[in-house]
């Protein structure tokens, strides 16, 4: 591992590595996803190329070929299980990435060049754009055209779906922003957004609401060297502001791409002065600077399960980055430097932390006990026979009736250290879309609302009969409390807990 040119404010630093370079693809690297485990790179020479993220070697049916043409842009559908690219030979092809075979051919109205498609987060849908200013919106599920829509004059070259999957935006070479719902009804147009055309957009995952409005971040480059942070608000009435919250100008040319960490703290982006950037998306200070490429930085992406970023370029490689020392890594946790010599205590619990809290055993909560000075609880504890998914469910009630804890500031002492404990946990390294919205654990039976959220069943079931009928994250009347199972989403997590065990 080296470290290569990484500046920040002016000054060299050893917090971006080098993790290694890919120099597969016989053309310019046009696109880069990840998912929990693999890394998707497509390019101008007609293939995709699937990589596994523990070593970088690439998978057995890798390189997918199936396209007549150049491809220009992959994604991976939220659980992993597919990945779409799409070609200027006017199709959309999903891949399996079980066997590496081609599940469907998705053919765009108009037979125009295809030049980006997204998944929705809930993977209900898949939207695609093309030369012709066209978009295709495709029920995933069942591979068939749900509607379709057009811009006139222009090519689409950027699409993102919003965290809530109830609304797409898309960019064109025109330079317009325009806020798209599942009905193919234009919500907004921001018409000026970028001088020259936008290149890019990524909608950040987290969703802001309160009683008024629900408000989304959103990122956008393009050809006026610039990138912009937007607030894209809904208001009560149903209409949608966009404001620039941000406008960054480190880069000295056209920027072509750009995307937020799983946690919406950072923002990546590439450009055609040969350099990647990282942003704290906060604050919208630059962190860091990349300069490694020899050619123009066409595509970026950061992992949603490990502190790394891949970086594609028209000199046909792709780079992987790894965040470390005192870099703050997608998942929102500091990676510091570990020494060689580590106690057998610290083993221990770096050991235990890679389990799930409801997977811990009773000796990996007491042993936790002991950790957080509450060895006087111990026996307690293994009398009563209580492991991760009992110590998660713990109230003040249980403590006090059925482990007879009759200290007060004993009970609020284990309470908070149990809720500091949920914290730690969720910020290492837990796809996000894997917690319920209410307790922010790992759901077990997620069901999507009327709301377009998905949630642990008995937590939204009860959140409906006490808070009669509203939503969670918005706070806005629910139209119906029918609860739908999201299959999709639970072998999502079915999966992740298998890789992470």
């Amino acid at each position: 591992m080296t470290t290569a040119n990484v500046k920040c404010g002016g000054k060299a630093l050893q917090m971006v590595s080098l993790v290694c370079t890919l120099q597969d693809h016989r053309d310019d690297v046009n696109w880069c996803t990840f998912s929990a485990q693999l890394l998707a790179t497509c390019s101008g020479d007609k293939t995709v190329r699937v990589y596994n993220t523990k070593d970088f070697s690439e998978l057995a049916f890798s390189p997918l070929e199936g396209h007549g043409y150049g491809v220009h842009c992959c994604c991976f559908s939220p659980c992993g299980q597919f990945l779409a690219s799409c070609s200027t030979d006017a199709t959309t092809l999903v891949w399996s990435m079980s066997t590496g075979e081609i599940e469907a051919v998705l053919e765009h109205p108009g037979r125009s060049p295809v030049r980006i498609c997204a998944f929705s987060p809930d993977s209900a849908h898949l939207v695609s754009g093309a030369s012709d200013g066209s978009l295709a919106l495709w029920d995933f599920p069942s591979k068939q055209l749900r509607g379709s829509g057009c811009v006139s004059d222009t090519t689409m070259v950027a699409c993102s779906f919003s965290p809530c999957s109830q609304m797409f935006v898309s960019g064109s070479t025109y330079g317009d922003l325009r806020l798209w719902d599942l009905h193919m009804h234009q919500c907004h147009a921001e018409k000026n957004a970028h001088d020259l055309g936008v290149t890019c957009c990524a909608f950040a995952p987290a969703i802001l609401s309160d009683s008024q409005v629900v408000q989304f971040r959103l990122a956008s480059c393009g050809q006026d060297n610039h990138v912009k942070v937007w607030t894209v608000t809904k208001m009560t009435s149903g209409a949608f502001r966009m404001q620039v919250l941000h406008t960054l100008t480190e880069h000295l040319a056209p920027v072509l791409t750009c995307a937020f960490s799983s946690d919406g703290h950072r923002l990546l982006s590439g450009s055609v002065d040969k350099t990647v950037t990282i942003y704290d998306a906060t604050n919208a200070a630059l962190l860091y600077t990349l300069s490694q490429h020899e050619r123009y930085v066409t595509a970026c992406c950061f992992s949603p399960t490990s502190p790394l970023i891949a970086t594609g370029s028209m000199d046909k490689t792709v780079n992987i980055w790894r965040l470390e020392d005192g870099c703050t890594d997608p998942a929102g946790k500091s990676q510091p430097e570990q020494s060689s010599g580590t106690s057998s205590e610290a083993s221990t619990s770096t050991g235990r932390s890679k389990l799930l809290l409801c997977d811990w055993s009773e000796e990996d909560v007491c042993a936790w006990l002991l950790e957080e000075g509450l060895q006087g609880l111990v026996d307690t504890f293994r009398t009563n026979n209580i492991d991760g998914t009992e110590l998660l469910a713990l109230t003040k009630e249980t403590l006090t009736t059925d482990l007879h804890v009759e200290s007060l500031g004993l009970r609020c002492k284990v309470l908070r250290k149990v809720e500091e404990l949920k914290k730690e946990w969720t910020c290492c390294g837990v796809p996000d879309e894997f917690l319920c919205p209410i307790t922010r654990e790992l759901m077990r039976e997620p069901v999507l609302a009327a709301d377009g959220y998905s949630y642990e069943k008995e937590s939204i079931s009860m959140w409906i009969h006490s808070k009669q009928r509203s939503s969670p994250m918005t706070n806005l009347p629910l139209l119906t409390t029918l609860l739908t199972p999201n299959h999709t989403l639970k072998m999502a997590i079915a999966r992740w807990r298998s890789s992470n065990h």
